[in-house]
């Protein structure tokens, strides 16, 4: 094995502007060969504390640069990353399995486009002022960073979310440690080699790399890291509370969704459909606004099923590489068993699959029979309580039913401990405007899906998080308020 693994990628953590070696390591898999793509350290506390050292003492320099000076530097990185777009898609898609499409058109564009948008951002904030003329005070507002960031991100948009939190952390003046997840560690790393030729001084970034359990642990417990930004999954979220309690550390938690799609029978189909296809099997599945929930009102029931299944049908799965593919490969050998496990369990519980898993045949290229993927799979007549309608799968799988009135699919939709994103499908604007106010989700999308403002609010309400992100919310996180009040 020694002589296979000096072929692999080996990669370093980046600490105070230095990769350093770590003296253990873990296998990153390719997910659509089932071989191992690279090794990825196995980082602790000790690593951890070199990092937080590192970033603190980063932050009087990088706090004291104007917001102007800081923006600079993060267009500079944005262009560094534009500039090397394919060799970042290619290398986001062979680690994460994901198709080298999406990867083109949209992880990478939104990483670059996350320093562009805080870049300019930080630019246009305001403090507030308040006057008491009877009291002869005038109140005031400053804000500034807070100190070391903790930023845990995970494998299903790599660097499109981890640039998500560096980049408004960094603009906002503080210094950040961040951890990647162990499956996805390979565009960190190569973002990494980008930061001095873009201006960034040393320990303003710092990245380490390993497992939750232990390099994430580290992190959330320090003491010197006042604030952690995590996306990822609901236990986890918990285990980050619970752990950051007695630090009383600020969080923003993006967790996951089991998010309904609603689509009336005045739709237009002939949008709704390929959306929803869309919603429901891109990036394999793997995005916490993907809609794995889709009631159908009764007229069009049948109607919506026999297309929707027909054009599931035509989604090609197979090679990432293969720009004519639409689906890539789940993440891992395990979560591939777990989303697997879901079907079964709908088929035990009296549910039909009408395609995909266990009843289409999957034909996969010679080098690809070990890679972890599976169909867009659609599932009809699960009841609202199987566990299929109830937990976030996070799979190319999505369960169709009916319902007959806008009261009982609200009361149906908001019936899950979830509510990250939902979506609409109405020619009535009425009925969209009554039904988006009384969906309890943080996000709703009417006759669209995914289409993002990183001004406004992103994040969800109930299991599906704390917090919001965007350009005020993410202002608001990342930095400290104080109230002055001068009497004259």
């Amino acid at each position: 094995t020694m002589a296979h693994s000096k072929a692999l990628l080996v990669l370093e953590n980046f600490i105070g502007g230095k990769f350093v070696p770590c003296s253990s390591y873990i296998d990153s898999y390719n997910p659509s060969t089932g071989d191992v793509y690279c090794r990825v350290p196995d980082s602790g506390k000790e690593e951890v504390e070199a990092a937080v050292k590192a970033a603190k003492a980063a932050f009087p320099i990088w706090s004291s640069k104007s917001p102007l000076e800081r923006s600079q530097i993060l267009n500079k990185l944005a262009d560094l990353i534009e500039h090397d777009l394919e060799a970042f898609a290619q290398a986001e898609s062979k680690d994460q399995g994901k198709t080298i499409t999406f990867a083109r058109t949209v992880d990478i564009p939104r990483a670059v486009y996350n320093f562009r948008f805080f870049a300019s951002s930080i630019l246009h904030h305001t403090t507030e002022c308040a006057e008491m003329a009877t009291m002869g005070c005038v109140h005031y507002t400053s804000r500034a960073p807070v100190g070391v960031a903790g930023l845990i991100s995970p494998w299903n948009l790599p660097l499109y979310l981890l640039t998500w939190k560096i980049a408004p952390a960094i603009a906002c003046g503080n210094t950040v440690v961040a951890k990647p997840s162990e499956m996805t560690s390979v565009t960190a790393w190569m973002m990494c080699k980008l930061l001095e030729k873009a201006g960034v001084p040393h320990g303003v970034v710092n990245v380490v790399f390993g497992m939750g359990a232990k390099a994430g642990e580290a992190l959330v417990c320090h003491p010197d890291v006042p604030l952690i930004s995590f996306t990822g999954s609901t236990l986890t979220a918990q285990r980050i509370m619970e752990k950051s309690a007695p630090h009383c550390k600020r969080l923003s938690l993006e967790l996951g969704g089991k998010n309904p799609a609603i689509i009336f029978d005045d739709a237009d189909l002939t949008q709704c459909i390929p959306t929803t296809l869309r919603s429901s099997f891109a990036n394999q599945g793997e995005i916490c606004l993907c809609t794995s929930r889709i009631f159908v009102q009764r007229g069009i029931y049948s109607e919506f099923l026999k297309r929707f299944v027909a054009e599931a049908k035509k989604w090609k799965v197979g090679n990432p590489s293969d720009p004519t593919v639409n689906m890539g490969a789940l993440i891992s050998k395990e979560h591939l068993e777990k989303v697997r496990s879901y079907v079964k369990k709908a088929q035990a519980e009296g549910a039909r699959v009408l395609c995909g898993e266990g009843v289409d045949s999957l034909a996969l290229p010679t080098g690809n029979q070990k890679g972890y993927f599976m169909l867009p799979t659609v599932i009809a007549e699960v009841k609202d309580e199987s566990c299929c309608m109830q937990e976030e799968i996070f799979g190319p799988v999505t369960c169709v039913v009916a319902f007959d009135t806008e009261e009982e699919v609200i009361e149906r939709a908001n019936s899950v401990k979830y509510g990250l994103a939902a979506t609409v499908w109405s020619s009535n604007v009425g009925r969209v405007h009554r039904v988006a106010q009384r969906l309890q989700s943080g996000l709703v999308w009417t006759n669209c899906w995914l289409v993002r403002d990183l001004n406004l609010p992103f994040g969800g309400m109930k299991a599906s998080g704390i917090g919001r992100e965007g350009a005020k919310d993410s202002y608001e996180f990342f930095t400290e308020v104080k109230t002055i009040t001068i009497k004259h």
